[in-house]
């Protein structure tokens, strides 16, 4: 959520940065508008308010002096009446303010690229070397099934397309992977948690789900108020939700692994085979809150956490800065990780690491006490670290060997058991 003296204070400026994400001024004006309406009902509110009291008090002095009040009470009649009508119009404008702001995304920090989509993202750096093979490289879902580690084919019988079975050596990989990650986040201060996987409507909202990405989550039931959460950002994040978090607890870091459930509205068509788009997967996140002056710094040094993930398993990858068109609703700067796929000689997204700075916080009503005892929104930031199955996917193909079997990366082989996946008997 913006902060609405900012955006009542600073119009334009907030024009400016919001026309980078396709936010029209007009919608701007409309909250303006709104706004305007509501603090001069506000105002005019206050005032009746004040008379109503006066009113009431020569009622009481009438009465009193056993003098005839009709008049001053028929007065005090009129002032209710419109006193009630103005309570009107401020809660209609609450709500039509609230329906613009809370589908308006977060504010880009200014630097980052401009432009409408991927394509002025800005790469970082490149790091690892990328594998020169001898032979020609297979897609992970071919390697997987080859193996006998991956079932496609049964996972869309029991539950659909975008679902599947990891079978013995592939459970255990993917069990392998998310414990080192865990265990390398512990090593930089991040507290494991082990969340809910349902969360209720104010948890969506708080993280900027909801209510302009319903769509693309899966609601529980009749009873709509529960959904499967789409990352493990959301309960994380919403752990300190209506809360004031003692300033000396500052900063915290969380970590957790969790199935994520996405819909994909929109992705038909697209990675239909494999494990980078499915509809339930596993990842691996981190969560910070932050006071507002080391946000910046905080992202820094979570995309760092992701990166050394990557390093350790000797995964080739490179860290773009994404566009205000290409990055997510509640960001106001984005890392992207994408791990080299040999397969279709790309890179492909495997992390993404954002600061939403008060945002969420704003959303949420997650606040701090300054040193001068004044109550501030801290700064939320959250990251993959990184998503399992993509990390399943990328070994697969960058570890292949040309008879079929593949390498496990050295870090994993004491949670895998074995240096190398062959063929399930």
């Amino acid at each position: 959520m913006l902060d609405m003296k900012l955006v009542r204070t600073q119009t334009e400026y907030v024009k400016e940065r919001l026309a980078t994400r396709g936010v029209a001024a007009t919608t701007i004006d409309d909250l303006i508008a709104h706004d305007t309406k509501r603090r001069e009902a506000i105002q005019e509110t206050e005032k009746l308010k004040a008379l109503r009291n006066e009113v009431s008090e020569r009622i009481a002095v009438a009465k009193r002096n056993k003098e005839d009040a009709s008049a001053v009470i028929a007065e005090m009649q009129t002032v209710g009446t419109k006193i009630k009508e103005l309570d009107a119009v401020v809660a209609e404008s609450e709500e039509a303010m609230h329906a613009i702001a809370s589908h308006l995304p977060n504010m880009p920090k200014e630097g980052i690229p401009v432009g409408p989509d991927e394509a002025a993202n800005i790469e970082i750096r490149k790091v690892g070397q990328i594998r020169q093979f001898d032979f020609t490289p297979k897609p992970h879902w071919e390697i997987g099934e080859q193996l006998g580690i991956l079932d496609f084919e049964r996972g869309a019988k029991v539950a659909g397309a975008r679902f599947l079975y990891y079978v013995g050596q592939g459970a255990r990989l993917e069990r392998a992977i998310y414990n080192f990650m865990l265990d390398e986040h512990q090593k930089e201060g991040y507290k494991e948690m082990l969340t809910p996987y349902m969360v209720n409507y104010d948890s969506m909202y708080g993280t900027g789900q909801y209510p302009k990405f319903e769509d693309d989550a899966y609601r529980v039931g009749t009873n709509e108020d529960m959904t499967l959460i789409p990352t493990a950002e959301v309960p994380l994040t919403n752990y300190y939700r209506d809360e004031v978090i003692p300033d000396e607890k500052l900063p915290v870091y969380f970590t957790a692994v969790s199935p994520s459930f996405r819909q994909e509205a929109g992705s038909a068509g697209r990675d239909t085979r494999g494990l980078i788009r499915l509809h339930q997967f596993n990842k691996v996140e981190m969560v910070k809150y932050v006071k507002p002056e080391t946000s910046y710094d905080e992202l820094e040094k979570m995309t760092t956490n992701a990166e050394n993930i990557l390093q350790k398993l000797a995964l080739p990858y490179h860290v773009i800065n994404l566009s205000t068109g290409d990055m997510g609703f509640s960001a106001a700067k984005t890392y992207d990780l994408e791990v080299w796929m040999p397969s279709q000689d790309v890179y492909r997204e495997i992390s993404s690491v954002s600061n939403t700075e008060a945002f969420q916080a704003r959303r949420a009503h997650i606040q701090y006490r300054d040193a001068d005892g004044k109550l501030q929104f801290v700064h939320t930031l959250n990251g993959s670290g990184l998503a399992v199955g993509r990390t399943v996917a990328a070994i697969l193909e960058n570890c292949q060997n040309a008879d079929g079997t593949v390498d496990v990366p050295a870090v994993l082989q004491p949670y895998f058991g074995a240096a190398k996946i062959t063929k399930e008997a």
